[in-house]
């Protein structure tokens, strides 16, 4: 099967045993509506935080604009995400409609969605592997300085990323592999376009308002303190505690789209976004019963910068 599901077994019977089975079948249910909702409040911020930096040159204005706007961008790899995990639908199998939005959410972040698609469900599969689950093997610093783990909140993120992420590819069919190729090179080509047609219009300071610091400055932020609150303070001993428990808030939860409860997520991949923070709530028995600590964002971050903690082990 898969090393997940193999080292889970004591897992999913406690699963069984301790919440109503009704309820959580009623959490995996989809609403096309409400993910369309959410996903056109997102492209709304979009364009609104993007008007913002267009029309106002004052610095207190367009720079919450900016800020606000990197962590758009970054929900779009969330909303691919839910797509990766055939949230969306209430016909789950609907491929035209999930294919035409993988491309959708993928490229404002400038992802592959098939690359992205084979790497989160590996991930999902190996969890808990030093080898065999992409994000540990590739995207993990490897380096434990803090020096190296500053360089994943800057620019130096997507060289990062785009170098793990080939390095992971480099093992996947020939025919694939050029599959991905095409979809970078469509990706990409589509942000040279942006950039190019901003600094065109409005010359190169609006390029840098309104595409550089949201992008390259804002997006490696947003990326890398949502995943410090993946599987980086962790159990190893224990499948349960595989991930970090996120103390969140309604602040957390509209900017990060709910990916916050990203172990609860783990136990349940099919449970839309928006049904998370209920599902916490049912998990309480099962989480109550495993070392899990509840943790912060600015704890993690003090944790992985200041006392430089190793990733993937307990950090209490």
């Amino acid at each position: 099967m898969s090393h997940w599901h193999d080292s889970t077994a004591e897992l999913r019977a406690e699963l069984r045993d301790l919440l109503d089975t009704g309820r959580v079948r009623e959490l995996h249910r989809t609403s096309g509506l409400r993910h369309a909702l959410i996903a056109a409040r997102q492209f709304a911020l979009l364009a609104l935080c993007g008007a913002a930096i267009v029309n106002f040159t004052a610095p207190w204005i367009w720079i919450p604009a900016a800020i606000v706007l990197g962590f758009v961008v970054f929900s779009f790899s969330v909303l691919l995400h839910e797509v990766v995990h055939r949230a969306v639908f209430e016909n789950r199998d609907r491929k035209v409609g999930n294919r035409v939005l993988a491309w959708l959410y993928a490229v404002p972040s400038g992802l592959a969605p098939s690359q992205f698609t084979r790497w989160h469900l590996d991930h999902h599969a190996e969890l808990g592997t030093d080898d065999k689950d992409p994000k540990r093997h590739h995207l993990t610093p490897k380096i434990i300085r803090r020096w190296f783990k500053l360089l994943y909140l800057t620019p130096a993120l997507f060289p990062i990323y785009f170098r793990a992420a080939a390095r992971e590819a480099a093992g996947y069919e020939p025919e694939f592999r050029a599959r991905l190729r095409r979809e970078r090179i469509a990706v990409l080509g589509f942000h040279a376009a942006v950039m190019a047609a901003i600094w065109f219009t409005w010359g190169s300071p609006m390029l840098l308002r309104l595409y550089v610091v949201p992008l390259f400055f804002v997006f490696p932020i947003a990326f890398t303190v949502n995943r410090l609150g993946q599987h980086y303070d962790i159990e190893p001993d224990d499948p349960a505690a595989w991930g970090t428990i996120i103390k969140t808030n309604p602040i957390w939860n509209f900017l990060y789209l709910w990916s916050n409860y990203h172990m609860e997520h783990h136990y349940f991949p099919g449970v839309p976004f928006y049904n998370l923070a209920a599902l916490h709530k049912e998990l309480k028995p099962v989480l109550d019963r495993h070392p899990m600590r509840v943790r912060t964002y600015g704890g993690l971050l003090w944790d992985w910068f200041v006392r430089n903690k190793a990733p993937h082990v307990n950090w209490h």
